[in-house]
């Protein structure tokens, strides 16, 4: 195995670059798990930034070198949730699976966070319902995410897995009420019944879903959101 000597590391001109980005990505994320933590165990609306900062064991004002504001750490949260479905997507393209199969596998890694974090997602959803310094940046995000639901629909159509005598947006659209009214109510619980939740919600859902000449496949259906 090549090893690389301190002085090749040390000469090397971006070598410091690179160290200071791990640094700074390393602190960013300090302050987003921190702030998640917390945000479950207090609440969004009690958790201030002094409180953030505390746990992450980081200055106050290191806090604003990374986030605008509080709210911000929500929209880093749906970035980190549109980059998990990017990448689902991705991997949808190329895989052999059928549909039903391929999204049953994404189901825990796509309730993760939301699992762990049920506060969390109620706070997500009163950012959306309020007047907060990221809303416009929340909007932008999710017509992102709807779009990338309309390529998972229209890959489905495009494989005979998934009705096609509809358009794909609209099918989306639909997929995406279905789950922001059971992430809604499962947030008021904050309890372990989310997949089974989406399982009841989505058995329904599917029926109207697949084509018109195929019966329903069981399935469990991720979250995307």
């Amino acid at each position: 195995m090549k090893v690389t000597s301190l002085a090749t590391v040390t000469s090397s001109p971006s070598s410091g670059s690179d160290r200071r980005s791990r640094r700074s990505a390393e602190l960013r994320e300090r302050l987003f798990r921190a702030a998640l933590a917390l945000f479950s165990k207090k609440g969004f609306a009690e958790t201030t930034v002094e409180d953030i900062t505390n746990a992450a064991d980081l200055g106050k004002g290191t806090f604003f070198n990374y986030f605008p504001s509080k709210d911000h750490i929500l929209l880093a949260f749906g970035e980190m949730q549109l980059a998990k479905l990017q990448f689902a997507v991705d991997e949808a393209r190329r895989a052999n699976e059928p549909m039903p199969d391929f999204l049953r596998s994404l189901g825990q890694r796509m309730t993760e966070e939301p699992t762990r974090n049920p506060d969390i997602i109620r706070a997500v959803l009163q950012a959306y319902l309020s007047s907060t310094p990221v809303r416009e940046a929340m909007l932008d995000l999710q017509k992102r995410v709807l779009a990338l639901h309309t390529e998972m629909i229209q890959l489905g159509q495009k494989r005979g897995e998934i009705r096609d005598d509809l358009p794909a947006m609209e099918i989306a659209q639909v997929f995406r009420q279905t789950i922001f009214g059971t992430l809604l109510i499962w947030s008021l619980y904050g309890d372990g019944s989310l997949l089974s939740r989406m399982e009841a919600a989505f058995e329904v859902l599917w029926k109207g879903l697949t084509p018109r000449n195929l019966s329903s496949p069981q399935l469990v259906v991720p979250l995307f959101w």
